[in-house]
């Protein structure tokens, strides 16, 4: 039975890609992984938050719709959900499992996420080599997952693009065979998406291909201007509750403490002189909007020229990716 899932879905500024690799018996991890999907594009597309907020929020949607089905034949269900939007020169990388992301740039091959799993802690302890977790008996045991709790856990961060960038994500039944010097060559490969997507199954598979294999290819091709908020940074500490993450991505730029700044002397100016109250206030008011206006002017400076159509060229494997595995080959 398959559990994987992917999703590839054009947006006016680029496009909303993912990998979902379920778990649970019954049919319950194609359902996880499908769910997932269908619940992260939708509440995507219905979300009017700044576009990292509304991404980390359709993940934590894609969460509670799993968390709410597992109930019966259904219980213990879970899915990982790696998500990779791209806005204009941009990309944000929302990630819950094992699934991973890569990025092909300039020649070299930059792995974006690290796996959520127990063997991969061990390697960040020194406990096991790279070799050795590959073969590892609880190379598949994930240590957190969409469904396990009402609040998800995720890694949320975002990254400048650069035309000729090439990126990929992908369940473990490709990278957990494939290693990264293979994926290196295979990527390098001057074809489209989808032939690089098919090659990079045809790989998995000929190594053996003791799992579900899902590959999405992305082809940045032209260079586009940067988007108009605070890119979110990577967080140390490894996946953060959804709260968390959002409190931090809301209270993080630095237009957010100018304002504070700026409201909080005019209130004082206010209080310590109310005689003068309302030339306090028509100036207060007058330097927040001219703030806000300086802001968005320098960034559409920033931004020229204008975007070229059509920045984002990408398919996931001819088919149905989900379709990919070892019975087929």
């Amino acid at each position: 039975m398959n559990q994987d899932a992917a999703l590839a879905l054009d947006l006016p500024r680029g496009g909303l890609y993912a990998v979902a690799d379920g778990m649970g018996g019954h049919a319950a991890g194609e359902l996880a992984a499908n769910l997932a999907l269908d619940t992260l594009s939708q509440q995507y597309l219905d979300g009017r938050a700044p576009p990292p907020e509304r991404l980390a929020e359709a993940v934590q949607a894609a969460n509670l719709a799993v968390l709410r089905h597992a109930v019966g034949e259904y219980v213990g269900m879970g899915t990982t959900l790696l998500a990779l939007l791209v806005d204009r020169g941009a990309a944000i990388v929302a990630h819950v499992g094992d699934s991973r992301a890569y990025l092909l740039r300039e020649g070299e091959l930059h792995r974006l996420t690290d796996d959520h799993s127990w063997v991969a802690e061990q390697v960040r302890l020194g406990n096991l080599t790279e070799e050795e977790a590959r073969h590892h008996q609880w190379r598949s045991v994930v240590s957190n997952a969409l469904g396990g709790e009402e609040r998800v856990r995720l890694e949320l961060f975002g990254l400048p693009l650069r035309a000729g960038d090439r990126l990929l994500l992908c369940s473990d039944g490709l990278s957990g065979v494939v290693a990264d010097p293979a994926l290196l060559d295979l990527l390098l490969r001057p074809q489209t998406p989808d032939r690089v997507a098919r090659a990079l199954i045809n790989a998995a598979n000929d190594a053996g291909g003791p799992d579900n294999i899902t590959a999405v290819v992305v082809d940045v091709l032209h260079d586009q201007r940067p988007p108009h908020y605070t890119l979110p940074v990577r967080q140390g500490d490894g996946p953060l509750y959804v709260d968390v993450l959002l409190s931090a991505q809301r209270g993080s730029s630095p237009l957010t403490y100018v304002l504070l700044i700026l409201a909080y002397f005019t209130l004082l100016g206010v209080m310590l002189m109310p005689e003068y109250r309302v030339v306090i206030g028509l100036i207060g008011v007058t330097l927040l909007v001219g703030v806000v206006v300086a802001q968005r002017v320098t960034r559409a400076r920033l931004g020229r020229p204008p975007p070229r159509p059509a920045p984002i060229r990408a398919a996931p494997a001819p088919g149905e990716p989900r379709e990919a595995r070892k019975p087929f080959s």
